[in-house]
């Protein structure tokens, strides 16, 4: 008979032990949002002061997933934002670089302007002179060709410089014809003709061979 008292005890401890158990999961399940159960074990949260997990929260609650998604969608705008300054920078140096091209060009472009500028100057002037020698040669031939009175009437219509010039290309055509220069001649006559103070000014011109008269 004590046996079988024993036996009812056992078995009523563990069915108290497996309500226990049963209710312990319930309660921990309900907290953890996994069941609903909140009207059953509301006192029960409150006597112990916790607040059990409702939908709401375990709706609102961001999934891991969620979290590395969003973590790795910040990480590429930041990457993008870094490759866009970059992109920026790299263009304004690029810029930079084609606006001091653009300067260096117009530089190239002013200079070489300039450098036409002075070449068609010279070429003007080296056409002048080459007319301008080509039209004393041309006065010292015909003078060679006219009497020396006649020839000096020509040159003192002239002014110094032209005269000089024509002396000189005189003299110079002589020496390569090997020939006597008639411009000692036409200086002679025209102090003949009352001009013998100019003819001493132009021969001490032609002494200090000055590059310009004026």
């Amino acid at each position: 008979m004590a046996r079988g008292n024993g036996g009812i005890g056992k078995t009523i401890f563990l069915l108290i032990l497996i309500i226990i158990l049963v209710l312990g999961g319930l309660l921990w399940f309900d907290y953890l949002g996994v069941i609903h159960a909140k009207k059953m074990f509301a006192p029960v949260y409150k006597l112990m002061g916790l607040a059990p997990q409702t939908s709401l929260t375990s709706t609102n609650s961001k999934p891991l997933d969620a979290d590395l998604d969003e973590d790795r969608f910040s990480k590429r705008i930041e990457a993008l934002d870094i490759r866009t300054q970059e992109l920026d920078k790299r263009e304004g140096e690029i810029k930079k670089v084609e606006e001091q091209n653009e300067a260096i060009a117009k530089e190239l472009e002013d200079r070489k302007k300039s450098q036409d500028e002075r070449e068609k100057t010279f070429n003007n002037q080296v056409k002048k002179y080459d007319d301008r020698n080509t039209n004393i040669e041309t006065i010292v031939t015909y003078l060679n060709n006219m009497p020396p009175q006649t020839a000096v009437e020509q040159l003192l219509s002239h002014d110094d410089q032209d005269v000089i010039d024509i002396l000189r290309k005189a003299d110079e055509m002589a020496a390569a014809s090997k020939t006597v220069s008639m411009s000692s001649t036409w200086l002679m006559y025209m102090g003949r003709a009352g001009q013998s103070e100019r003819a001493s000014t132009i021969e001490r011109k032609m002494a200090n061979k000055p590059e310009s008269l004026d």
